[in-house]
């Protein structure tokens, strides 16, 4: 029994070590979850929890106390938030920026269902990589999403999905109603670059590429010779676009952009806003060709 009685150990000291940076978010009736990630008052949570008409936003700490928070910016297409506490010195949690999250791994989620605040379930990572219908506001697929059995259910969404070592590994945003065991979490290394982004700016605007495009999982070959297990397989071109003036076709396989890894539309929409419409250095595979384009993405004809 010693190795249970030290994995029940462990997992009280995760507990006891991070759920302080749970809060409770709150608005006309409506109630979610959420983290504090810097402890100047930076709460990170689900645009959905955020959204209201009247920016009555409250937050409830661990410690009972309630503070008016204030909306810095959300995005619908990651399903993401950032709120602002007038407080300091507040427990806060790190995101992991890196894809640590591999299939079967253990994590634990704390979010406020139901109003019972700070729960705590455990369970394993079920997928990566999904994909989800957006909120009716958003205008996109919420992709590449972390699927896990740890129990999520109303009220939980914006609270952290977190890993063995305390870190933030994911936002937990959705479930599927009739399902049992499958909850969904937006990725810590989309949540980080979101929420800088906000801070920054308080919106995100897109440049836009003009490709219609989805992540795959590659063959094993091909994600051999590749050194990637997905990439973003290019659809349809728009013509007139900035794709298309820079070569890219139908059918392409972008593997990186600016040297960094795509497995799906949100990593190249994240080199897209980060490089604030600089040019795109793209490594695309077509057929069994390797080719470097180049391709600068137009200015996006709103916030997203």
């Amino acid at each position: 029994m010693t190795t249970l009685t030290d994995l029940s150990r462990d997992l009280e000291e995760l507990v006891a070590k991070t759920s302080p940076s749970v809060v409770a978010v709150e608005h006309h009736g409506s109630q979610g979850s959420g983290v504090i990630v810097a402890d100047d008052g930076y709460v990170v949570t689900n645009a959905h929890v955020a959204r209201c008409t009247k920016n009555e936003l409250r937050v409830r700490l661990a410690s009972g106390e309630e503070l008016r928070a204030r909306l810095v910016g959300e995005d619908a297409a990651t399903d993401l938030a950032v709120l602002r506490l007038e407080a300091n010195a507040l427990p806060s949690l790190a995101l992991a920026e890196d894809r640590r999250l591999r299939v079967g791994q253990l994590v634990v989620a704390i979010g406020n269902p139901l109003r019972f605040e700070r729960s705590v379930t455990l369970g394993i990572v079920s997928a990566l990589e999904r994909t989800l219908p957006g909120a009716a506001q958003a205008t996109a697929l919420l992709e590449g999403l972390v699927q896990t059995d740890a129990a999520i259910n109303p009220g939980s969404s914006g609270g952290p999905l977190l890993d063995a070592s305390g870190a933030v590994v994911g936002i937990t945003t959705a479930i599927i109603p009739f399902a049992r065991g499958m909850g969904f979490a937006i990725p810590a290394h989309t949540v980080s670059w979101v929420a800088a982004v906000l801070m920054r700016s308080g919106r995100i605007a897109r440049p836009v590429l003009g490709i219609h495009a989805r992540g795959e999982e590659l063959r094993p070959v091909l994600a051999t010779g590749t050194g990637q297990s997905r990439a973003l397989r290019v659809h349809a071109v728009s013509a007139r676009s900035a794709a298309a003036e820079a070569g890219l076709a139908e059918g392409d396989l972008v593997l990186s952009a600016n040297g960094r890894p795509i497995f799906g539309v949100h990593d190249l929409q994240r080199e897209m806003v980060l490089t604030e419409g600089a040019a795109l250095s793209l490594e695309v595979l077509r057929g069994q060709e390797r080719r470097a384009i180049s391709a600068r993405p137009s200015a996006s004809p709103r916030a997203a």
